[in-house]
């Protein structure tokens, strides 16, 4: 890391936040330039942006507590049932019974998802399990010694990278055992927590909802196989069947027929521009979904072959799904208004 991001690093950790100004201030340079350093910390996984427009800021991102596990377990991968495993959990932490009923239901759901990906996908002979209770929060980590997640859907769908696979992953429905299973498990887990994140191979996907933000970094050290990090405060007031319904595009079908996609995380220190890019985005999605919301936050442009490809060529090849564009600025509005009309 360089003086200049120690620098503002150490900011941060001083008053715990640093916004633009701050860093123009500190460099003697233009906002717009100060915006690029911090847009450099946050692609790195070092910081973390918060807020819109003149309320922008940048934290740190949240980390797990590393104190004493009240729960651990390294488990032999051998006929293992998530459901026997979750009720030793509870048997184990009666603490848990004590905590809202809402609360409850989505850790056993998040809990059972998350390791039955890692009994039936990983092709690891043994599986770490922790659970920590910290102040206020209830926190859960998974950990295999397999294939990797991100290489495991990279190898399945015949994609050219980690990073990739990270967007085929969030687009929902994905799975490497389509006969076995729905690919809903990590969707809508990632989505009920408050932090999420996949680690694998030196590479990290970050779900923060509390931001709310998504990143995909490099880590110095590499998890051989899949580390899942789930964490929710003990007393959220969120209701799994919240997040299910927000997902359906008709109110009362309980049809998993709609998804988020950030675009961002189909580049990596590039922007959309080609036809091909767009390509990849839209794969998959016609026989998946009829509704899709292509989150625009943190794309400064788009190139005239990517929005035509999104708003004219796919939408008359499959004019039964709806592509709602959100989060756009107007140098991305202004693309995707030309190609439309």
């Amino acid at each position: 890391m360089s003086v200049e991001f120690t620098k503002i690093k150490d900011f941060v950790e001083k008053h715990g936040q640093i916004q633009s100004q701050n860093v123009a201030d500190m460099f003697s340079i233009s906002r717009q330039a100060a915006q690029r350093k911090l847009q450099q910390l946050v692609v790195d996984g070092t910081l973390v942006k918060v807020g819109k427009t003149r309320g922008v800021r940048y934290v740190v991102p949240p980390k797990l507590d590393d104190g004493q596990p009240a729960y651990t377990r390294t488990l032999v991968n051998k006929r293992l049932q998530e459901h026997e495993v979750l009720e030793d959990v509870f048997a184990q932490l009666p603490v848990l019974r004590g905590l809202p009923e809402n609360v409850q239901s989505i850790f056993r759901y998040a809990f059972s998802e998350m390791l039955n990906n890692a009994i039936d996908h990983s092709g690891s002979s043994k599986i770490d399990v922790r659970v920590d209770l910290p102040p206020a929060g209830l926190v859960f980590e998974i950990r295999d010694f397999g294939i990797g997640v991100f290489r495991n859907v990279m190898k399945k769908f015949g994609l050219a990278s980690e990073t990739e696979a990270v967007g085929e992953l969030m687009k929902g429905k994905t799975t490497t055992q389509p006969q076995a299973h729905s690919g809903e498990g990590i969707f809508f887990t990632s989505k009920i927590a408050d932090t999420f994140q996949l680690e694998s191979f030196g590479q990290a996907l970050t779900v923060a909802n509390t931001i709310p933000d998504v990143f995909f970094r490099l880590l110095d050290t590499k998890v051989k196989g899949t580390r899942v990090r789930f964490i929710i405060q003990s007393r959220s007031s969120k209701h799994l069947i919240d997040v299910f319904r927000e997902y359906e595009s008709q109110d009362g079908e309980h049809d998993f027929d709609k998804t988020k996609i950030h675009v961002k995380l189909f580049t990596y220190g590039t922007v959309h521009v080609s036809r091909s890019q767009a390509k990849r985005i839209l794969e998959h999605l016609p026989e998946r979904f009829t509704h899709v919301i292509l989150d625009f936050d943190s794309v400064p442009v788009i190139g005239q072959a990517f929005a035509d490809e999104v708003f004219r060529v796919f939408q008359r090849k499959h004019p039964h799904v709806i592509i709602e564009a959100t989060n756009t600025n107007e140098a991305v509005q202004f693309m995707i208004d030309r190609v439309a009309t």
